[in-house]
């Protein structure tokens, strides 16, 4: 009996790590919030995500409790810091909704909203001394604050499983969409993201923020035309559409 055991020990072991090594964190509450009250342009029910708020704060102290560890790898790292950055986002938003704009709140980006093992967030703190730390521009078209400039909100969480197709798709959406870049053969007109985090976007591969456009534009931007900026929109990313996880039956 006991030299069946020890394998089936074994064999338990080896699939718990697998799945512990391949989902560390359950994002799967975030996914059905996103789901439901986000559209596929990234606009919000914020009716809807206030209405299921038991759900939101629930998740929202899960990922204050799992804080990441040494352990984790760099792909389950950057999800749970940019669902972080994104759910603190919602979460500021919806405490004093209904507003206009995030700028309506006093001192967002350096409120100290978000809890890991004793250390308070800002959400400065989190974009600039956690995640543009990882060395990879792409995240920039990840993290959503809320605005109508502002990369869109994906309505899936991010994971371990999904980072790589999110930050390659959501970097290619979000070059190509005409309400934050313009692009044709007469006119550059780009999202002020390129002008705040220039240096991200220069590497042994980007001479320039032109170089890391081009690799992902449908229509390659020509050096020759004088870039300009679009001027960020920072009026709410709302949609009023009611679709609630919680039922009222």
């Amino acid at each position: 009996m006991e030299s069946l055991k020890t394998p089936f020990l074994i064999l338990i072991s080896l699939l718990f790590f697998k799945t512990y090594s391949q989902e560390i964190v359950d994002h799967n509450p975030w996914d059905q919030i996103l789901i439901l009250n986000v559209t596929d342009n990234g606009l919000v029910n914020y009716d809807g995500v206030t209405r299921d708020v038991v759900v939101f704060y629930k998740y929202f102290r899960y990922l204050q409790d799992i804080s990441p560890e040494n352990h984790w790898d760099n792909k389950e790292k950057i999800a749970y810091w940019l669902n972080v950055y994104n759910a603190t986002v919602m979460k500021m938003i919806i405490d004093e909704y209904p507003i206009t704009s995030i700028n309506q709140l006093e001192n967002p980006w350096k409120r100290k909203a978000f809890k890991s093992k004793g250390i308070r967030y800002s959400l400065d703190d989190i974009e600039h001394n956690i995640l543009r730390k990882f060395g990879d521009p792409r995240i920039h078209f990840l993290l959503n604050c809320g605005s109508m400039s502002s990369p869109r909100l994906w309505n899936r969480a991010y994971t371990s499983s999904n980072i790589e197709y999110a930050l390659e798709e959501r970097t290619r959406e979000f070059i190509n969409d005409p309400q934050r870049n313009q692009i044709n053969s007469k006119t550059v007109r780009i999202s002020q993201l390129f002008e705040w985090y220039e240096n991200d976007f220069v590497s042994s591969n980007h001479t320039d923020v032109i170089d890391f456009i081009n690799e992902y534009a449908t229509t390659p931007i020509n050096k020759t035309i004088v870039k300009k900026y679009v001027t960020y929109d920072w009026s709410l990313n709302k949609n009023d559409e009611k679709t609630p996880i919680t039922s009222n039956n």
